[in-house]
């Protein structure tokens, strides 16, 4: 069977959301109580996400409207001041999107012609001449953990640790390597690799972030950006090897790649401890022992309903088959191919639509057999490419103060959590000092334990966990900013995003 190319979907919803910083380095921000709009906050958080929705696009500029995470808008009324609602008519609340050289936005509205401006806490739109004080920075607020996609070549940027070179070749973002973190200090932005090194501009990995590692971001509705070094130099894909490195003159767009969130892939191991993989061309058995390529699937969950599609890296999804055997060739839109999930101490089990749980068959083949599950219905499940969490809650990123020794979860940076994978589902969190996470009798945590202690993770959409501490209890973020472990139930608070 032929593979499926591994094309890209229409941008997610993530994709098109940024937060505005102004010329003073503080957010646009919308204030629910008030139903009024601020520029004070100094951090990115749920109440400085908009989504930017276009009406209209072309090189240079866009008409737009912007709408907060509460479903309601921007808008900008007769004498200038601005409020946050719902639209009056087809125009209201609608701006001239322009985007500039130097990477910054400016937002004329479409009725009066003024500009979107703030004088450092208050936001209104006075002025029809453009100065510097219209200018507003934007920054991605997808999570920090992603993936580049270069549209131009149909591969995802992947760093080579033993080269210190990063490719731009990777078909399919299976792998560790693919995945980067997305630093932002001082209006510049730094690119980590999986194993902590730092993208910089002579085109090698180097070990620490400097003004060498620092790279100025043009961002496009939808998660199109281009890297730059701020002199003229942009980042794009050189070479017949494809090797990512500034240049000063790319061509057909090279320049621009497609930011997206890192996806989730997984291994599944069954009870005899042999890693499910497709063999025979589309079959699915229980046989390696090893991983392979083939024993990879990318975790694409429905958050709602728990409803689990398995994508196997030839494009095709798992799918039950006539005389319940399940099959590596399903196509997205099909209802056979979802599954849905339950849990249990960190093993999952996978019911088809039509009420049967995946099973091992004697010979080691895939089967849709058992209508009450056992041990034989159950699989470990094991992150394939994530060797750290940067978790982030309804209030911010995990990671440390250094005004206090507990974990927070109310950052704007995270701290990497090392995995260190113990039994299937079961992990020791380990920092980035190497210390391990340590947990008080109050339900918090300290970053430098000496003994290794138990995580249990479990997947709750295609980036979202919950993790049961060494205590028994959920860990949960807290309104406070710290990071607690103390809910009996799954609630909003306990759900991760990765």
């Amino acid at each position: 069977m032929d593979e499926v190319e591994w094309m890209q979907r229409r941008p997610k919803p993530e994709d098109l959301r940024v937060g505005l910083i102004s010329w003073a380095g503080s957010y646009l921000t919308y204030e629910a109580y008030k139903s009024t709009v601020t520029a004070t906050a100094k951090g990115l958080g749920r109440r400085q996400t908009w989504e930017v929705l276009v009406s209209n696009e072309h090189d240079t500029q866009a008409v737009v409207r912007l709408r907060s995470l509460k479903g309601l808008y921007l808008l900008c009324e007769a004498d200038g001041t601005l409020c946050y609602g719902r639209p009056r008519s087809s125009h209201h609340g609608c701006f001239l999107l322009r985007f500039h050289r130097n990477g910054k936005w400016t937002l004329q509205c479409i009725i009066s012609s003024r500009y979107l401006e703030s004088d450092g806490e208050d936001v209104f739109c006075n002025s029809r001449v453009l100065s510097a004080y219209h200018m507003w920075t934007p920054r991605p607020a997808l999570h920090v953990h992603v993936v580049l996609y270069s549209p131009l070549n149909h591969c995802y940027a992947r760093a080579d640790p033993t080269t210190g070179r990063v490719w731009v070749d990777a078909p399919v973002p299976c792998l560790e390597e693919c995945g980067f973190l997305l630093h932002f200090q001082d209006g510049c932005y730094h690119l980590e690799t999986s194993t902590h090194s730092f993208l910089s501009h002579i085109d090698r990995l180097v070990s620490q972030p400097s003004t060498q590692t620092a790279f100025h971001m043009q961002v496009r509705p939808g998660g199109l950006v281009a890297l730059s070094d701020g002199e003229g130099g942009m980042l794009y894909a050189q070479g017949p090897r494809l090797l990512l490195a500034l240049g000063s003159n790319p061509h057909r767009g090279e320049e621009w790649f497609i930011l997206q969130h890192c996806p989730t892939w997984v291994s599944l191991r069954s009870k005899s401890r042999k890693f499910l993989s497709i063999v025979y061309d589309a079959e699915v058995y229980a046989a390696s022992e090893h991983i392979t390529p083939m024993s990879l699937f990318q975790f694409e969950s429905d958050n709602e309903n728990h409803n689990l599609q398995l994508r196997s890296a030839n494009g095709y999804y798992l799918a039950q088959r006539r005389h319940r055997t399940v099959m590596a060739n399903g196509h997205r839109l099909e209802c056979d191919t979802l599954f849905h999930m339950h849990w249990n101490c960190g093993r999952i089990m996978l019911q088809t639509t039509s009420g049967r749980f995946l099973s091992i068959a004697h010979d080691g083949l895939l089967m849709a057999n058992a209508t009450i599950p056992g041990p034989n219905e159950e699989f470990g499940i094991r992150l394939a490419n994530r060797p750290f969490l940067a978790l982030r809650g309804r209030y911010g990123y995990v990671g440390t103060s250094s005004e206090q020794d507990l974990m927070h979860c109310n950052m704007d940076q995270p701290d990497c959590i090392h995995l260190l994978p113990c039994r299937q589902g079961i992990y020791h969190f380990q920092a980035q000092g190497g210390s391990f996470w340590s947990i008080t009798s109050f339900g918090t945590f300290r970053p430098w334990g000496k003994f290794a202690l138990n995580f249990c993770i479990e997947l709750q959409g295609s980036n979202l966990l919950t993790v049961l501490a060494p205590n028994g209890f959920y860990m949960r973020s807290d309104r406070s900013g710290t990071l607690l472990a103390d809910s009996e139930d799954i609630t909003k608070e306990c759900i991760w995003e990765f």
